[in-house]
């Protein structure tokens, strides 16, 4: 299993190869602007777009259950993948221009379902851009349809009956905006605040002044602040699930392995008998 990123030399020597690896564009921000049309604007050559709501995503159920972000069905997710170019053998690499926050979703499904080399780019397409490399236009690639067999359980998931007692007998990660944490605002979902026990660590912290993810050295002493040990167990969520993976994968590069609460807060307010947490927790 190779490491969970990739840095601009080494992704453009493995384009270069006999066998370059798919390449996924998961560009997508909250309320738009639309991904596509940054793609069009400009993306990595040959790569492919995805969109996030479509592609890495089950629809939002009528009562919000599963949250904002549900995880997709594995023989839906194993047919959007493979419409993507997607093949069980050969590697991938994601990357978005929020330094891997949106991309790190692909990252965390596609190990999920058992894909054995994904990666994501360090620094994401500014990154790319940034080091004078070549750009593409327009709709781009038309890939042919992959082979890719989704097998689900490669990594950890928590679901909303196991959060209280990860955040009781080990460390919840809430890694959305401390604002946003403390409950005094929240621009999307119903209630505002956390997840009672919850620890408060903004994804923003996993990354340099650059976009690119902190050392292995330097994640582990910020997540160690957060009481996080490699013989305790660790969930992360976020709004909906999404920029949730990118600290588990922070998680992984330090070498502390972790659990996804995928349905993140959408889902937990989805129940009003659950409890909600304000303040500096």
């Amino acid at each position: 299993m190779p490491g969970p990123l990739i840095d601009v030399d080494g992704l453009a020597a493995a384009l270069a190869s006999p066998e370059p690896p798919t390449l996924l564009d998961v560009r997508w921000r909250l309320g738009g602007p639309p991904g596509l049309d940054a793609y069009r604007d400009g993306h990595l050559p040959g790569a492919v777009f995805v969109d996030l709501d479509r592609d890495l995503a089950a629809p939002v159920a009528d009562d919000r259950r599963g949250g904002r972000h549900p995880l997709p069905e594995p023989a839906e997710a194993q047919r959007a993948l493979r419409r993507l170019g997607v093949w069980a053998h050969r590697p991938v690499v994601v990357y978005d221009d929020v330094s891997g926050t949106v991309a790190a979703r692909a990252w965390w499904l596609l190990r999920h379902l058992g894909h054995p080399g994904v990666r994501l780019l360090d620094g994401g397409f500014a990154a790319w851009v940034g080091a004078g490399r070549e750009v593409e236009t327009g709709d781009g690639a038309r890939p042919g349809p992959g082979d890719f067999v989704a097998r689900p359980g490669a990594m950890a998931v928590v679901e909303a009956d196991e959060v209280p007692s990860v955040a009781a007998d080990g460390v919840l990660l809430d890694v959305r905006a401390a604002e946003r944490y403390r409950g005094e605002v929240e621009p999307v979902d119903p209630v505002a605040g956390h997840v009672p026990g919850a620890v408060s660590a903004p994804t923003t912290g996993n990354v340099d002044e650059t976009g690119r993810f902190r050392s292995p050295e330097a994640l582990r002493e910020r997540f160690a602040g957060f009481g996080v040990q490699p013989d305790r167990a660790v969930a992360a969520y976020c709004g909906s699930g999404v920029n949730a993976a990118h600290t588990v994968l922070a998680l992984e590069v330090a070498g502390l392995p972790a659990a996804l609460y995928a349905g993140s807060w959408s889902d937990w307010v989805s129940d009003p008998a659950r409890p909600v947490a304000t303040g500096g927790g």
